[in-house]
């Protein structure tokens, strides 16, 4: 299991943590003044272990993966849906591929489990475990081999990315029914009723959001899961590409690098690897809180303040490349802005 170490767990990290927030107060401008922008400097120098901290070759991963569950009437739309929009991940059509483009981040589309036979190009990277999960109404979603595995192909995809220079990674998906797992995973890992975490996904009207969130409460109710083992519980009710992101950020975590984490879904995925790995949230930044139901109670779950409100609910890593301009600003005020001293201001009494 991929360990991962607390920012401040021993002298050294104290003492850096002291002097970041030293070199913060004494930048020309009130203790305090930039607000969030000074606790993300704060963080990342922590997560780099430098008072210096640098960007290097942001890349948002998108996963792709079909569910099994969409079989009984949980999306308006149908499972054809996630293969068409990897087509247009590949074309560059979509809006995180404009985002991406603009904020001048790499863009992975990892096919994880779409339902679909994709033809090889090199703009997808075929990491495929399975042709979409099981309907976890009536079984579980995969095998726990398989939910391992995808784990495994998730974190040696972001070591293949650390290794060519990245440090930054934002995680984003696409899956029809992948609120339906998320919010399965919500429920059972934070302990929360059904009703508390369902939303209406990609537009469910409300006699569709009554239907989805019956199928869901029988569907946990027909699985005694373990809520203390987060593997059987992804494997349970998760879908490929959440399991493969989980791993993804586990690696992520360990190369000391920074994660952007987006709405509903990949906040899914953390879930599961906090209960792994609880000192992974020290190295994430929330980029927005989704305009999905149960995501905020996700966040509160976790301590998390995230970055934006913007009522974004689309997925694909939209809200942690809108939120990467941010971050640099954090980095860009740290190691530019002057002190006190070097500026030949006068400092509060």
């Amino acid at each position: 299991m991929i360990q991962i170490n607390a920012l401040d767990a021993h002298e050294k990290g104290h003492q850096l943590k002291q002097d970041l927030q030293l070199l913060i107060d004494n930048k020309t401008k009130p203790i305090g003044a930039l607000g969030t922008l000074e606790k993300i400097a704060l963080q990342i120098g922590q997560i780099q272990q430098t008072i210096t901290p640098s960007l290097k070759k942001p890349v948002v991963l998108v996963f792709a993966g079909d569910h099994g569950i969409v079989e009984s009437g949980v999306s308006p739309y149908p499972q054809t849906v996630t293969a068409q929009m990897v087509h247009n991940f590949l074309l560059g059509g979509a809006a995180i591929n404009v985002f991406a483009k603009q904020h001048r981040m790499l863009m992975r589309v990892i096919d994880s489990g779409v339902n679909y036979d994709f033809e090889q190009t090199p703009n997808l990277v075929h990491a495929k475990v399975a042709f979409g999960t099981k309907n976890f109404l009536h079984e579980p979603a995969m095998t726990v081999i398989q939910c391992e595995h995808a784990m495994t192909l998730g974190e040696a995809f972001v070591t293949k990315e650390v290794e060519q220079g990245s440090n930054v990674f934002a995680f984003g998906e696409m899956g029809i029914g992948n609120t339906s797992s998320a919010s399965c995973l919500m429920s059972v890992l934070c302990g929360l009723p059904i009703a508390h975490c369902v939303g209406r996904g990609t537009g469910l009207n409300d006699a569709g959001l009554i239907k989805k969130t019956k199928i869901l409460r029988k569907a946990l109710e027909k699985h005694a899961v373990d809520n203390t083992d987060p593997i059987q519980v992804l494997a349970t009710f998760g879908g490929f590409e959440i399991a493969m992101m989980a791993g993804a950020m586990l690696s992520a975590a360990k190369h000391q690098s920074i994660l952007l984490i987006d709405g509903f879904i990949a906040t899914a995925a953390l879930l599961v690897a906090a209960k792994l790995q609880p000192n992974i949230v020290q190295y994430c930044i929330f980029s927005h809180s989704s305009g999905e139901a149960g995501h905020q109670a996700m966040l509160e779950h976790l301590k998390a303040e995230p970055l934006l409100n913007l009522g974004l609910r689309l997925g694909e890593g939209t809200g942690a490349v809108l939120a990467y301009p941010l971050v640099q600003s954090a980095v860009h005020f740290l190691n530019e802005m002057a002190s006190f001293s070097t500026a030949g201001v006068s400092s509060a009494e």
